[in-house]
C-alpha cells in the first residue's frame, strides 16, 4: 500500500475554514433593491395644496385689535383676560371675523390636553378666522 495522504478539504495554505462572511451578493442584491426602489416611486405625487395671497397686500389698519384668546391646563378659557364658557367661543370669534382690524393671537397653556386645543382651532377654523397668531411656541422648542 503507497502512503496515503487525504487532500484538505480547506483552501490551499489555510489551516482552518474560513469563517468571514462573503457580503459581495449582500451588496449587489441590496443595490438592485435600491435602484429598483428609486426608479418605481413616482417623484412629485406628495404635494401639499397652499392657498397663497394673489395680487398685491392688503391694506393693513394703522392699529390692529388684538384679541387673546388663551386656552388654560384644566380646558377653560379667557378672553382678552376675562374667563369665558366654552358656548360663548363662537359669537366671539364672529365679531373678531367681521372687524377688518381684528386679530386672534391664541396661547395654549402646556399642561393643557391636545383635545382642548384641537376643539378650539376647530371652532376658529369654522369660524373662518383667518388672522391667527400663534403665541408661545418659542417656549416647546427644546422638546
Amino acid at each position: 500500500m503507497r502512503n496515503y495522504r487525504p487532500v484538505p478539504v480547506f483552501n490551499a495554505g489555510h489551516a482552518a475554514p474560513i469563517k468571514d462572511l462573503n457580503t459581495t451578493p449582500l451588496i449587489d442584491v441590496m443595490l438592485v433593491l435600491l435602484i429598483m426602489f428609486i426608479v418605481t416611486i413616482p417623484i412629485g405625487t406628495h404635494k401639499v395644496a397652499v392657498d397663497l395671497p394673489q395680487g398685491p397686500p392688503p391694506p393693513v389698519a394703522a392699529d390692529p385689535v388684538i384679541h387673546w384668546l388663551s386656552l388654560m391646563a384644566d380646558g377653560g378659557l379667557t378672553w382678552d383676560g376675562a374667563a369665558i364658557p366654552e358656548s360663548a367661543l363662537p359669537a366671539r370669534l364672529a365679531a373678531a371675523k367681521a372687524d377688518a382690524a381684528a386679530q386672534l393671537h391664541l396661547r395654549a397653556d402646556g399642561a393643557a390636553r391636545y383635545e382642548d386645543y384641537d376643539r378650539v382651532l376647530a371652532a376658529i377654523k369654522s369660524a373662518g378666522i383667518e388672522r391667527l397668531g400663534l403665541v408661545g411656541n418659542e417656549a416647546f422648542a427644546g422638546f
